[in-house]
Parts: structure tokens; sequence; C-alpha cells
């Protein structure tokens, strides 16, 4: 099959669907999610979204507390373009119907409830209870759904992207995609005039993880293959407060438990975050995951255990309703308990090198949201800014497709998906088990502390993966398993590649060969080319 539209948008998550949204008055689009259309990362986000809301915060607070986090990596330009669209990415989410939770003032009248995570200096962060992820996607699904221009295709995972020869035969721009009918069990084509990657991160590259299954770095891979730039993929950010029960595998449990007052604890009961760092429990995130990774080794326990006991009940209900419904069917009474919690991959703060407009390397491709690393987080994200960069990239990446869409050609005709010399596999066991091979050795060698011994073991075998990966994929008709693992794949060696080249320790890379930041030179990106890498600005 072979579909032509003006706007491909892969994903469907808040930065793909907002992009759709701010669009779907003057182009055909089309939204590819590989399930439902509303699960993904956004659906699970919990805390909320950080935006100057409050007349006694300031935007240069929100600058200055992101620019702290990132560890001195951030593009101070990214920070303040984001920060300063934060009000207005908020207002149209409140517009679209969001319902964010509110509280009385003293004078009777009604305010939005902010509350504060670690790294914020402030109140700043606006949320819908413990659930601002499901309330985002579900509105802005309800939008989508309303406009005769979004066409919506469910099921649907992206093989690879397909760019058109230029006159001399090399690559050109990006013309559309070839893409996996999961149902159907075949590639169709879908060409555009422009393409948006909205595929969010890869941290099932791990194996713990807070991240939904999809999270396979989809996006990166294909724009990787492609011939785009990706840039500070080493920093993997490990959320610190993953329950940790027989029964559940990627439950997290919101940082805004710590940022109302949550302690964490030790078996014996006894604090500990205050060894670490003076802002205790508040201290960014990959300050508190190596604390967490450092007393769980420490002590030889299992877990550690987070406590919001001391809080009122009815404070508890309100504010953390998600959290309680959860851990109450698992028989933990969250207002007379612990939660018994362990740090877990979470986010990609590298990805696909883009400017502020969403463009990539390659003509009429644009990259958006967790998939596209655009500065704003550095060496690591501040809590509740990565929403917050769905919301004002996606807008930004409209504005500029709506001006250049009249200018852009219509796709040229390409050749269809070709299997004719592939056949169906009997070996899947093959896929089942390099799958648990390389997520196995990711949380081993490439996890929370590295040292280069533990980087070059994991390169030789992700190197062993990826030859085999290629010689199942050249032989076999394709599933999602497969490309799932392909993509995987490519992602798990962009990680190494860029570990191995920090000769330091920043942000969320920490690495027991060089334990500290290097402040004989000025922070570098860490920069991968297809073939190469080079540090400095994209």
């Amino acid at each position: 099959m072979d579909q032509s539209f003006d706007v491909l948008v892969i994903g469907s998550g808040a930065a793909g669907l907002s992009l759709a949204l701010a669009l779907s008055a003057q182009a055909r689009i089309a939204v590819l999610s590989k399930a439902e259309l509303h699960e993904g990362s956004t659906l699970y986000a919990q805390g909320g979204i950080a935006a100057v809301l409050d007349d006694k915060d300031s935007t240069e607070a929100h600058i200055a507390d992101s620019l702290d986090a990132g560890a001195g990596l951030c593009d101070e330009r990214a920070v303040r373009f984001v920060v300063e669209n934060a009000r207005p990415a908020i207002e149209r989410l409140i517009g679209y119907g969001v319902a964010f939770d509110r509280r009385e003032r003293s004078d009777g009248r009604l305010e939005y409830h902010l509350t504060r995570e670690g790294g914020h200096s402030h109140r700043r962060v606006i949320h819908a209870a413990d659930a601002t992820g499901r309330a985002v996607e579900t509105t802005l699904l309800g939008q989508v759904r309303e406009h005769a221009n979004i066409t919506l295709l469910e099921h649907r995972m992206a093989v690879d992207l397909v760019r058109a020869k230029e006159p001399d035969g090399t690559p050109g721009r990006c013309v559309g995609a070839y893409v996996y009918d999961i149902a159907g069990r075949r590639v169709d084509l879908l060409r555009a005039r422009v393409v948006v990657l909205a595929t969010g991160g890869a941290s099932r590259v791990y194996l713990y993880t807070s991240n939904p299954d999809g999270s396979t770095g989809d996006g990166i891979a294909m724009a990787w293959r492609a011939g785009c730039r990706v840039a500070n993929m080493e920093f993997s950010q490990f959320h610190p407060t993953i329950l940790h029960h027989s029964k559940v595998k990627n439950f997290l449990v919101s940082e805004a438990v710590r940022g109302e007052g949550g302690r964490l604890l030790l078996p014996d009961g006894s604090r500990f975050m205050d060894r670490f760092d003076a802002r205790g429990e508040l201290a960014p995130r990959d300050i508190v995951a190596r604390a967490i990774d450092h007393e769980m080794k420490r002590v030889g326990a299992p877990c550690v255990y987070l406590d919001i006991s001391h809080r009122e009940p009815a404070f508890i209900a309100h504010h953390f309703p998600t959290i309680q419904a959860r851990c109450g069917e698992l028989g933990i009474d969250i207002t007379r308990e612990p939660i018994p919690v362990v740090p877990a991959a979470h986010y990609t703060c590298g990805g696909v090198a883009t400017d502020l407009a969403g463009h990539t390397d390659i003509r009429n491709l644009y990259a958006i949201g967790e998939t596209a690393c655009t500065g704003l987080h550095g060496a690591n994200r501040m809590a509740s800014n990565s929403l917050l960069e769905c919301l004002v990239l996606a807008d930004a990446a409209a504005s500029d497709i709506a001006r250049r869409l009249a200018g852009i050609a219509p796709p040229p005709e390409i050749a269809p998906w070709d299997e004719s010399l592939v056949t169906n596999s009997d070996e899947e066991v093959v896929v089942t088990h390099n799958w648990g091979e390389l997520r196995n050795f990711m949380w081993d060698y490439v996890g929370i502390v590295r040292t280069t011994k533990r980087l070059q073991r994991a390169k030789r075998r992700v190197d062993l993966l990826q030859a085999e990966i290629a010689a199942y994929y050249s032989a076999f008709r394709v599933s999602k398993d497969l490309l799932e693992l392909r993509n995987l794949a490519t992602v798990a060696d962009l990680i190494i590649r860029s570990a191995l080249s920090r000769k330091e320790s920043r942000g969320l890379h920490y690495t027991l060969d060089f334990p500290e930041p290097d402040h004989i030179v000025l922070p570098q990106n860490t920069i991968l080319v297809p073939d190469r890498f080079v540090a400095g600005a994209w």
C-alpha cells in the first residue's frame, strides 16, 4: 500500500499530537502509533509540567535551575527559549481542556496548585494530581480525533526513513517512511512532504526501566541510519524511585512525593540523602539516583524506602491517588508505611541533534520531544522539563512547517518495499535471546556507575549482536520484535560509544576511572556522526 500525506508524524505522545493539532487546519497529516494511540511515555508521566506561573517565581530562576541541573552542558539559548514559552504552552493545554489541580487561596479565589520537584528552587510544577501525563494525552487525543485532516494509524511501526535522490545520485530530502503494519504483517510505503520523528526515548535498552514497552529508540535509530548526527547519548537518566515489587516491573513513584516532603530511608529507617547533597531529597535526579545506588550496594539492600506517611491521609489521597491505589493493590498502605523503591532507566537526554525549530541534518525531517537533543537538558534533565519541551518544540516545529509547507514539492514516486529475497523465520528464539542479552549487559556495564573496562566489554558484545541482527534482518521477513531489537542495538552502540569518549564524570555519566568533571577544558557535547564522532556544538 502506498499513501501520501503533507506531514507524516511518527509517534502519538504529547509532542506528536501537539504538532498535529497545530497544523490540522492547513495540512493532511498522518499520525503513527506502534500500539494503541494513547500508549507511550506521555500517558505514564506523573509529576507535571514545569512553568513559571507564580508571581514569586521568575523565568530567570527557572533558567538558572535548569542550567545547574544540566551540569554545564545545557545550551542557554535552548533553555531560555523553552522556559520563556512555557506559559503559552500551559495556556494552550488549558484551552484544550486539561484539568490541572486547583486550590483555594486565602481570599477564596481558586488558583492552580503548583508543586516542587528536585532541582527546582520554587514551586512551579503544574499538575493533574499524580497523573498529569494521562490528563494531557487523553485530552490531546480527544482534540485530534475531531479533525478530519488527521489520519490516525494504530499498530504501525516505522521501519526506515526514505530519502529522495539528488541529481548526482546522493541521498537528499526525506520523503516518507516504510511502515510495518503489525496486524497485517506487511510493510507499506507512506510518502510525505515532511516527516516528523516524535517516537520518544530509548530507556528499554536497559533491563530495569520506568518506560512502557515501546520506548525502544526507534526515531533515534532511524535518523542515525538515514545520516543524522546524534548527540549526548551517554546521558541516560535513571529515575531514583521506581516501585520495587515482584509483581510490578515499571511503576514510577513521582518525584512530587519527595517534593511534598517524602523522605528516603535505609532499611533501618535512617535518612541518608543529606550526606550526599545539601538539598537532600530535592537534589537533582542524577545525584539522588547515584546516592541510592551507593547505599544499596553499601548495606547490601535490594531497595531503599520512600516515606510520605507523616503527611495527612487526606493530603496523600488528594495529591497521589494513582500511587496510593497501585501500592494499595500490592498491600502497601502509603499513609502508614514507606514505599520500597529502586532507580531505573527513565529518560534519554541525548538524541537526534536539532535546532530550536526541530530541524535535523536532513531536509524536511524534523525531530521533537525525547527523540531530539535540543540542548535543553544538557548532562541531566531537570524534573518536569520534559513534557514542557514536547509542547514548546512541537509548536515551534509546527510554525516552521506551516511557513515552509507550500514551497515543498510533493514526494516523488518511490519503489515499494521489496521482500522477494527473504523468508519467514523459523528461529524467533534468536530475537528473544539477543533482546535479553542486550538489556542485561547494558544494565550491568553501562548503568548508573561505569568504568572503562565495563564499557569496553559492552562494546564487544554490542558489536557481535549487531552483526547477528544484521544477518538475521537480511534473511527473514521483519516483525515488530526484530525491528525493536535492531533499533535497541543501534541505540546501545550509540550510548556505549558516547560513554567511552567522555573522559570525565558529568551529570548522568559517572565513571569510576574519571570521577570528577574535567575543569581544564570547557564542557563539550558528544556529537556522533555516522562513522565518527566530534566534541563541540551542533
